[in-house]
């Protein structure tokens, strides 16, 4: 028997007027997904209503079994797991996002950044991902801000795009600190570290505007018409997370799939192994055809492969909602389609898709999150018009599913 997960990361929503009320998933011409839905059970799942900001990694957690109260640590050491940064027991990891800030002048008219002489009231939070900085100019800014302010207690480490981290050796945790995400266009004052440590946290960011402001990679951003990486933002701590490994509990072998270091992380930190995909060459379709490519070697080696995949950042962020309808679309045809294929060659095997949100709304509104699971044996039910979307009559008006339940009924024979 053959399990797979596959967590389509980014694709559910709410309606959208521009798609007439539809939603991306429900406008989307996804004809495996479907099918998937039509071969088993379709619904929605719901998460710790105390589980704090939930994102995509807090999903991750919780539909491999874990209970993200007990177990969630943050981002920050998930992605440390995923990057293969060491991290001692009383060391805290932070996630050390690049953005943009801008000043306003008491006016409200936009001052310029070298305007700003530290960061408050006045200071703006102009885009949460620097422009969706590309890796080889972030990690250059990086390396320049461990030179200037890396020491025995404080150490920077390079990521992918905007995302990286920090970590403060025998560091403290409990600082409340926030998602810049919920912070663009609105004043950073109310989002900047506060409590226990925020003293440190601050001293740092306000260093690394200094660092960052007038380094040539700026410079040469801001002539291109590129959003400079002026400032990284310090969030999502915690400490390195110990978690009884799924192999042991379940008495199987398995691998985690993804392209992502926190969704990595996740995998590992639940003692799966990771598999190796080739060099992201920026193409979308080059990276799907990579972890096709994996999930087909890792399942003729393991019984189970949990595969982390979804819409890239470009599309997440993106104003136009049928660039997401599209992004569906090819994520239907050349992941799950493939995936399908893949899975078929097997005399018996169990699917679960995870479709979330993969960004939280500005607006405090929650997506929903859908799934899907079904057994190899199964077929669809003649003339059955489920489709997997949020607003199929299957769906609406039932009642969600515990996410933290799913791998149970994954594994029937599951402790």
């Amino acid at each position: 028997m053959k399990y797979l997960i596959l967590h389509a990361d980014g694709m559910a929503d709410l309606a959208c007027p521009e798609l007439g009320g539809s939603t991306p998933l429900q406008a989307a011409k996804t004809p495996y997904l479907d099918q998937i839905a039509q071969r088993g059970e379709v619904g929605l799942l719901s998460l710790p209503s105390d589980a704090g900001t939930v994102g995509s990694d807090v999903t991750s957690v919780a539909v491999l079994g874990y209970d993200p109260k007990k177990y969630y640590p943050g981002p920050g050491p998930l992605e440390a797991a995923g990057l293969g940064v060491t991290v001692g027991e009383q060391d805290v990891v932070f996630r050390c996002t690049m953005v943009t800030v801008r000043g306003e002048s008491a006016s409200g008219s936009k001052d310029r950044a070298a305007d700003i002489k530290k960061l408050g009231s006045h200071v703006i939070m102009e885009d949460a991902t620097a422009g969706l900085i590309e890796t080889d100019q972030a990690r250059e800014l990086v390396e320049a801000v461990n030179e200037q302010l890396g020491s025995e207690s404080i150490q920077f480490y390079p990521g992918s795009g905007h995302r990286h981290l920090m970590v403060w050796v025998g560091g403290k945790s409990r600082a409340t600190c926030v998602d810049p995400q919920q912070l663009v266009g609105q004043s950073i004052a109310e989002g900047l570290p506060s409590g226990d440590g925020a003293d440190v946290l601050r001293k740092i960011m306000d260093a690394s505007f200094f660092i960052l402001r007038d380094h040539p990679v700026n410079e040469e951003r801001e002539q291109e018409g590129l959003k400079p990486a002026n400032c990284l933002w310090l969030w999502g701590q915690g400490r390195a997370p110990l978690w009884p490994p799924l192999p042991e509990r379940y008495q199987m072998t398995g691998a985690v799939v993804s392209s992502s270091d926190m969704h990595r992380g996740v995998g590992l930190c639940a003692g799966l192994d990771a598999s190796e995909l080739p060099p992201d060459s920026g193409e979308e379709s080059d990276k799907f055809a990579g972890c096709v490519n994996a999930v087909v070697q890792e399942l003729a080696k393991k019984d189970f492969v949990y595969l982390h995949a979804g819409l890239s950042d470009d599309v997440l962020h993106a104003t136009n909602v049928r660039d997401k309808v599209q992004a569906i679309e090819r994520f239907d045809a050349q992941v799950v389609g493939p995936v399908l294929a893949a899975l078929a060659k097997y005399p018996a095997y169990r699917l679960l898709v995870v479709c979330d949100p993969g960004l939280a709304k500005r607006d405090g509104s929650a997506p929903p999150i859908l799934y899907a699971l079904c057994d190899g044996a199964a077929q669809p039910q003649a003339g059955s018009t489920t489709r997997f979307h949020e607003q199929d009559k299957n769906i609406a008006g039932t009642a969600p599913r515990d996410a933290t339940k799913l791998m149970m009924r994954l594994f029937p024979r599951g402790a």
